[in-house]
């Protein structure tokens, strides 16, 4: 359960971050999305990362079709019936971001995306936070040189551990990528803060450190603000 004071800190984070966040960062994509045929284009969300967005739910159990990835397909296609859209999951499970900076050129920027989500927050505990900023800031840069449009994610939780207490290492990779998202102006889904407002997680959890489908039904939420028509 999360104690009052955490979840009280949480809830006045999370106005703030909002604030600093630019409603226009993805015109141009919602502008490609209201295309119509012939003048419309295929439009490619790219989703790169670990076993969340892979889809993993009760190792070794893959849920594909209700993992976030392809629940934002699903409400993007909703707002936008006369898109062509397409998701791409370059995710791995138990990859870091290292590993996944690796890989970037030849296995994530050649989709040539149009959207590309990174969210790692949860196994970057393994390498910490110095080494975790620098694969980070590596991908962003790659992407943005190439005039791509990023979405950083900050983790789902790991119930196995006191995750809101603000020394808790998933809660300083948290504020890590939020930094990042500020420094770099890109969105941001705060998938940590919208988990931290549920009076009780652990419903929204397959184990200990995987959501389950309503889990992922609350990061596609915290996505989708960035493409409502506004």
């Amino acid at each position: 359960m999360i104690t009052t004071g955490k979840l009280i800190l949480v809830l006045l984070m999370a106005p703030l971050i909002a604030a600093a966040q630019d409603t226009n960062y993805l015109a141009p994509i919602r502008t490609e999305l209201r295309k119509t045929w012939p003048d419309n284009r295929a439009v490619q969300l790219v989703f790169h990362g670990h076993s969340v967005p892979a889809g993993y739910f009760a190792t070794p159990a893959v849920h594909t079709l209700e993992a976030y990835p392809q629940g934002v397909l699903q409400a993007v296609k909703t707002l936008y019936p006369t898109a062509v859209v397409n998701t791409i999951v370059t995710a791995i499970g138990g990859e870091n971001s290292e590993q996944g900076a690796k890989r970037f050129a030849t296995e994530v920027l050649t989709h040539r995306p149009d959207v590309l989500f990174i969210d790692y927050g949860l196994n970057d505990r393994a390498i910490g936070l110095p080494r975790a900023k620098a694969a980070w800031e590596a991908m962003i840069k790659a992407a943005q040189a190439q005039g791509i449009k990023v979405i950083l994610l900050t983790p789902s939780p790991d119930t196995s551990t006191d995750w809101l207490a603000k020394d808790n290492p998933l809660s300083r990779h948290a504020e890590q990528i939020r930094a990042l998202a500020r420094q770099y102006h890109t969105a941001l889904a705060d998938s940590y803060a919208a988990f931290a407002r549920q009076p009780d997680v652990k419903p929204l959890m397959a184990q200990s450190n995987h959501p389950n489908g309503q889990g992922h039904k609350l990061i596609v939420k915290e996505i989708l603000n960035w493409f409502q028509q506004l």
